[in-house]
């Protein structure tokens, strides 16, 4: 499996709360970064919120060892030489850790930035823009003229395709435009925190897709976890955040997430309806997966909740529906991140990458001086 951590604002114990939320600042995303580090994690999440990722990733670059950094980027809003660019220097400052995440987001976010494109537009003006960003990575000159973008002689100054790698691209979205796209393009294909029986059929859907053009792609889901000693304790855990969702969150998310014309958004908030029944436990969805975070979190509102045992026997059902990528979090961050790492990921089989560094122990120098004072 690969197993990344989420790393983005806002945090805290109960964040859609004043007094549950933290200070995420410089300092903070350095102790994340290091604990993911040393914890195992393969890498973490850097998505689009109030600090920009690019220049996150690269500040937090020299604290880390082996953390795969994947970096959200929306297409259109930088021109695909200049992403290219950006993505060779990493890649080649962190010896081949960067991972690509391709965003489409919704209108309502994008028309922030000056981007008014519908719905299917901006699928299609994504598949202009990976067609180029691969032809720059296979080291081509590109002259392109599409409807969305044109290049005269554009390159790659950094040898890439030989000692820079181009990164993986990773991709969500569940229309089928976002599906005919990730088949195509990109590396893995991810998805919000549906059922494993929902997973499944999309898996299959994208697989049927990328065959059509000779690819197979990994596959990869965002999700919370509350993982406590028992499941007796993790529903407690998340029966106490259940309690701090107050009517006004919930009103305030439920406008936020309203009329997205994001097809994956609108899946997430079917499951809860905007609506806080009495029983937390009528909002769990599939066994041990539970969609009350969906109340007052946009994006994957959906946690699985349950001892050690639970949750890797939730994981190892999304892994038989074809995941092999799992993106999760908690709330804390950090402090879930330790739980999580030393009650569940120890006993995970979770791709890393290697580090020299951390291969380097007492043990060895002992052995290796020992080595010497026999051959002396």
């Amino acid at each position: 499996m690969n197993v990344l951590w989420y790393m983005c604002a806002p945090d805290g114990a109960y964040p859609w709360q004043p007094e549950g939320s933290r200070q995420v600042d410089y300092g903070y995303y350095r102790q994340l970064a290091q604990a993911y580090d040393h914890l195992g994690y393969t890498g973490a999440l850097f998505a689009t919120g109030a600090h920009d990722v690019w220049v996150l990733a690269g500040a937090l670059l020299p604290y880390t060892e082996r953390l795969k950094f994947l970096v959200a980027i929306h297409p259109g809003l930088i021109a695909p030489t200049l992403l290219a660019k950006m993505a060779a220097t990493f890649q080649e400052f962190s010896k081949g850790r960067l991972l690509v995440n391709i965003v489409s987001g919704d209108a309502k976010m994008l028309g922030a930035y000056g981007m008014t494109m519908p719905h299917d537009e901006r699928y299609d003006m994504a598949d202009e823009y990976l067609t180029i960003w691969h032809r720059l990575f296979k080291g081509e000159t590109v002259d392109f003229q599409g409807k969305y973008f044109n290049t005269v002689g554009a390159k790659l100054a950094l040898p890439v395709g030989e000692s820079i790698a181009p990164p993986p691209l990773w991709f969500g979205g569940s229309s089928d435009k976002a599906l005919d796209v990730s088949a195509k393009h990109v590396d893995t294909y991810l998805s919000w925190g549906e059922t494993p029986e929902q997973i499944k059929a999309k898996v299959d859907a994208v697989k049927a897709k990328a065959a059509q053009h000779g690819r197979t792609l990994d596959y990869g889901i965002r999700l919370y976890v509350i993982v406590r000693e028992t499941d007796s304790k993790a529903w407690e855990a998340a029966s106490d955040l259940y309690a701090r969702m107050d009517e006004k969150a919930i009103a305030a998310n439920q406008r936020f997430v309203s009329n997205s014309d994001s097809v994956g958004q609108r899946r997430m908030s079917a499951m809860h309806g905007g609506v806080k029944p009495d029983d937390l436990r009528e909002l769990e969805v599939a066994p041990n997966l539970w969609a009350g975070i969906g109340l007052v979190r946009p994006g994957p509102g959906t946690a699985i909740v349950g001892s050690p045992d639970t949750v890797i026997r939730t994981l190892e059902a999304y892994k038989a529906a074809g995941v092999d990528t799992f993106i999760l979090s908690g709330m804390p961050l950090l402090e879930e991140a330790y739980r999580f790492g030393e009650s569940v990921l120890l006993r995970l089989d979770v791709k890393r990458e290697v580090s020299q560094a951390r291969n380097f122990t007492w043990s060895t120098l002992f052995d290796r001086d020992l080595s010497k004072a026999s051959a002396g």
